[in-house]
C-alpha cells in the first residue's frame, strides 16, 4: 500500500549543521517505513551563490515548494526553522504555501530565540502566526513553557542520534599525570563561546594544569579564532583539524576527556549528544536543551556563558580528580543511550504525523 508523503525541509544534507544531522537522521530512521519522506532543500547553508542568486531562489522557492507539493501529493510539510528573523520570515512563506496546497504543517523550532524576546513590537501577531501550523515541537522543556506562557501550544521533542556510532569504541582509563584532552565540535562562530575557551586555556595553563584542545569544525570565525590562539601563545595547546564527521568525529569524542560547549545560545546541540555518548563529560552552558539532558555534577559540569574563569575551574577540578571524571564519563554514555536515541525521535515524530493526518495513519499501519 502507498506509503502517505512527508516533505522535510531543511538545508542541503552536505550542509554542517545541527539542523542537516537532524534532517539525515530523520530520513534514515524507522519513521521512513511508515511514511515516504521526501527531502526539500532550503536556506543558504550549503549553496555557493551570490547576492542576486539567493534573491531569485527566495522568490522562485515557494514556488517550487507548491509544484513539490502537487506533484507528490504530499500530506505533511515538517519544517525545520530557528526562531531568528531570516529563518523565521523565509519558513512563514513555506508554511503558508503548504497549508494553501491543503497539506499540514509540523513546524520543529530548533533553537533561536524565545517567542517573548521575538519581535516584541507586534506580540499578537507572532502568537497567531506560531499557532498557524498543526503541531508546534521544540527540543527544550524550558522552550515549551515559553511557549506555553505566550499562549502557544506546542510538544518537547528532544534530538536523538544513532548511539551505535559514538560507544563502539573503549575508552582508555585517564592517565593521572596526563593533559586533559578536550575537544570542540560545531561551527567556528562567535555564540560558541569559543574566545572564552581560550582564555580558560590561558588561566588553566597559569594555574599549572595541562590541557590540550582539538577544535573539529569550520566556520566564518576560523581566520579569527586561528588569530587569537596565535596572540594567547596556545599553538602547542590548540590544534585546528576541520570538520569531522562519521568515525572520524566519534573516534576524536571516544579519545577526548572533556567536551567543550560554552555557547552563548543552542537547542539542543547534536555535539553535545554525541560527545556524551563517546563518554565526553561536558563542560557546557546552560542554555537551551542542555540542562535537560546534563545534570551539573553528575555527566559533567555547567558555567556561566560568556565567561572564561568558570570555564577554567571546571577544567581544573576534572583535571584534578580524574576517578569523578570517570563516573561522569560512565554517566554520559547511560545517559544518551536510554534517552536520546534516533529510534525514540523517529517514534515520537511518528506519533505527531499520526495524530495530524490519522487517515494516512491507517494507511501507514
Amino acid at each position: 500500500m502507498k506509503r502517505p508523503v512527508a516533505l522535510v525541509l531543511g538545508p542541503s544534507r552536505e550542509a554542517m549543521s545541527g539542523v542537516t544531522t537532524h534532517v539525515n537522521l530523520l530520513l534514515g530512521s524507522r519513521l521512513a517505513d511508515d511514511y515516504a519522506l521526501w527531502h526539500f532543500q532550503v536556506g543558504s547553508e550549503g549553496r555557493n551563490e551570490g547576492a542576486l542568486a539567493r534573491w531569485l531562489r527566495l522568490a522562485a522557492s515557494p514556488w517550487q515548494l507548491a509544484a513539490t507539493l502537487l506533484r507528490l501529493e504530499a500530506e505533511i510539510v515538517h519544517v525545520n526553522s530557528s526562531l531568528n528573523a531570516r529563518a523565521y520570515w523565509r519558513d512563514l512563506a513555506y508554511i503558508a504555501v503548504a497549508k494553501l496546497c491543503g497539506a499540514k504543517v509540523l513546524y520543529q523550532v530548533h533553537g533561536g530565540a524565545l517567542p517573548q524576546k521575538f519581535f516584541r513590537l507586534a506580540p499578537s501577531f507572532l502568537r497567531a502566526a506560531l499557532r498557524w501550523p498543526d503541531a508546534l515541537v521544540v527540543l527544550a522543556h524550558v522552550e515549551l513553557q515559553a511557549y506555553q506562557a505566550f499562549g502557544v501550544p506546542a510538544l518537547v521533542v528532544p534530538n536523538g542520534i544513532d548511539c551505535t556510532l559514538f560507544t563502539r569504541y573503549n575508552r582508555a582509563p585517564a592517565d593521572a599525570g596526563a593533559p586533559l584532552k578536550l575537544a570542540y565540535v560545531g561551527r567556528l562562530a562567535p555564540e560558541k563561546g569559543l574566545y572564552e575557551t581560550f582564555e580558560a586555556l590561558v588561566l588553566l595553563r597559569e594555574s599549572g594544569t595541562a590541557a590540550r584542545l582539538v577544535v573539529a569544525g569550520s566556520g566564518p570565525e576560523e581566520a579569527r579564532l586561528r588569530s587569537r590562539v596565535r596572540e594567547l601563545k596556545l599553538q602547542k595547546d590548540v590544534s585546528f583539524v576541520g570538520a569531522l564527521e562519521g568515525d572520524q568525529k566519534a573516534r576524536l569524542l571516544s579519545q577526548s576527556d572533556v567536551l567543550l560547549l560554552a555557547s552563548y545560545s543552542e537547542g539542543l546541540p547534536y555535539a553535545l549528544l554525541e560527545g556524551m555518548a563517546a563518554g565526553a563529560v561536558p563542560v557546557a552552558s546552560p542554555v537551551g536543551a542542555i540542562p535537560d539532558v546534563m545534570h551539573d555534577g553528575v555527566h559533567g559540569l555547567l558555567v556561566p556563558a560568556r565567561q572564561s574563569a568558570p570555564i577554567a575551574r571546571a577544567l581544573a577540578r576534572l583535571g584534578s580528580d580524574r576517578a569523578a571524571l570517570a563516573r561522569m564519563s560512565a554517566a554520559c554514555r547511560k545517559r544518551i543511550a536510554a534517552g536520546y536515541s534516533i529510534e525514540r525521535v523517529a517514534a515520537e515524530l511518528s506519533g505527531v504525523y499520526n495524530r495530524l493526518v490519522p487517515c494516512a495513519a491507517s494507511q501507514a499501519g
